[in-house]
């Protein structure tokens, strides 16, 4: 403890603890700030409090159990999760999955990325003090959310990947909703800004706070749109393009200012080119097999695979050692949720303990994702 005289005003260095929160918020994450009246001059990340060893578990499962695990980290990108590891496999294995299944990921996917970045818009917003865009995103979350219900069985942790295509084939309503979605949310993502976007409040809770430029967003290993708020092009779908990505055209969307409200801006553009992507997709899905067949036990050949995506967080990487048995003989997942965080320390320094709150939202981490 340290005790300062600055312009005749005695204040004292102190902690405090933020957090263990509450599952229902980021996750369970406990940060202890160290403070210098209200400035906040360091903070220590405390995780674990959810660690399920999924990684060492993994050892321990087939590859195509390894699938069912990946949409418990970030349970907000579970598709895209899922894929990576079908991905990663089918690499391994030499399997060239139908075009069908890469344009139904693809979409899949997209839908994913909009339902997740539509719920951090509402949470980003509520943890600033507005309630009404809560409800806005919810609103286009759930009508994603009985798409995939329909599709495959769940509104949250979907598991519809497997190795060598997808599940089930799509519901025969599938192209009707999602151009029903796609017409709605052109009309509603305004709205969006109308309400949050240009308000005064949000502006000046948001703008110049939580900065970071581009060199150190790459020495931290930023990735998705926590990067690309500081001006860094890392966007796996145009950089190593997987699935049918490099069959439609979209804006990798950037911002060089580097504060939260950067990133606040990177999200609400690319649920735009989301609903750009699907719009390309949705009346030219191939016909064919939702699937290919594959052996009843699948055995990697000896040696190192990795496969990444990018999720609604940003890269998410799946590093496979084989030895050739059945089971992996280990498995590594990096989470853009992990390096996203590690920066929080950076961009924290010297703020009020209030716009703690706001740049950890701006990140929107899924703290599961982080604890493996």
């Amino acid at each position: 403890m340290g005790e300062f005289l600055t312009d005749n005003i005695k204040t004292q260095e102190y902690f405090l603890n933020m957090g263990p929160q509450h599952p229902a918020t980021h996750g369970v994450l406990r940060l202890l700030l160290q403070l210098n009246g209200e400035i906040v001059e360091n903070i220590d990340m405390d995780l674990g409090y959810v660690h399920r060893s999924i990684e060492k578990m993994c050892e321990h499962d087939t590859y195509q159990q390894i699938i069912h695990l990946t949409d418990r980290l970030d349970y907000l990108s579970s598709h895209m999760n899922n894929e990576a590891v079908a991905l990663a496999v089918e690499k391994g294995l030499g399997i060239e999955v139908p075009d069908r299944v890469k344009v139904i990921r693809t979409m899949m996917s997209e839908l994913t990325r909009f339902a997740s970045h539509a719920l951090w818009y509402g949470v980003n917003a509520m943890d600033i003090g507005a309630i009404t865009p809560f409800m806005y995103g919810f609103r286009e979350r759930e009508l994603i959310n009985d798409i995939m219900e329909e599709t495959c069985g769940a509104r949250l942790t979907m598991n519809y990947n497997k190795v060598g295509g997808v599940r089930y084939d799509l519901h025969p309503n599938f192209q009707k909703k999602v151009k029903d979605f796609i017409k709605h949310a052109r009309k509603k993502l305004p709205d969006y800004d109308a309400v949050l976007s240009n308000n005064i409040i949000f502006k000046k809770r948001m703008k110049n706070v939580g900065f970071i430029d581009k060199d150190n967003a790459v020495l931290y290993g930023l990735s998705g749109p926590t990067a690309r708020g500081s001006g860094v092009s890392c966007d796996v779908r145009k950089v190593h393009p997987y699935s049918a990505y490099d069959r439609v055209q979209f804006n990798e969307i950037t911002f060089t200012e580097g504060d939260s409200y950067a990133r606040y801006r990177v999200r609400i553009r690319e649920m735009w080119e989301s609903l750009s992507i699907l719009e390309q997709l949705v009346d030219n899905i191939p016909e064919g097999d939702y699937k290919v067949k594959t052996k009843a036990v699948l055995k990697l050949p000896e040696g190192s695979y990795y496969q990444k995506v990018e999720s609604a967080r940003g890269e998410f990487g799946v590093h496979i050692l084989s030895r050739g048995d059945k089971l992996p003989y280990r498995v590594k997942f990096r989470s853009p949720n992990f390096a996203n965080l590690s920066a929080l320390n950076k961009m924290a320094k010297g703020v009020k303990i209030a716009d703690v709150v706001a740049i950890l939202s701006s990140i929107d981490i899924v703290v599961p994702d982080i604890d493996r």
